[in-house]
């Protein structure tokens, strides 16, 4: 295996295995934890399907967590809060 392969995360010339959403309703979360200095920012991508076009948000938070594992549970919490709060507002 290439170094470049290992350093993207490519295994054996195919494409890197994507995370599983967590889904909230007709919603995919996909947790995407911003490394910082001082630990994970909260952030996430938001999808939905409408009218059979995928809509995505970026959330970004102030919220910034010591452990990824803390920062993608602060982060499912999060987003489902703004879903609830928001719903389809969120993609504009």
């Amino acid at each position: 295996m290439s170094i470049l392969s290992r350093l993207f995360g490519r295994r054996g010339g195919g494409i890197a295995d994507a995370p599983e959403p967590e889904r909230h309703g007709d919603y995919a979360i996909y947790p995407e934890p911003i490394a910082e200095k001082e630990g994970f920012r909260v952030a996430a991508r938001i999808e939905l399907e409408i009218d059979g076009e995928t809509k995505s948000h970026r959330m970004i938070r102030a919220d910034i967590c010591t452990t990824h594992e803390a920062a993608v549970s602060l982060t499912l919490v999060k987003a489902r809060q703004l879903i609830d709060q928001q719903g389809p507002r969120i993609f504009g």
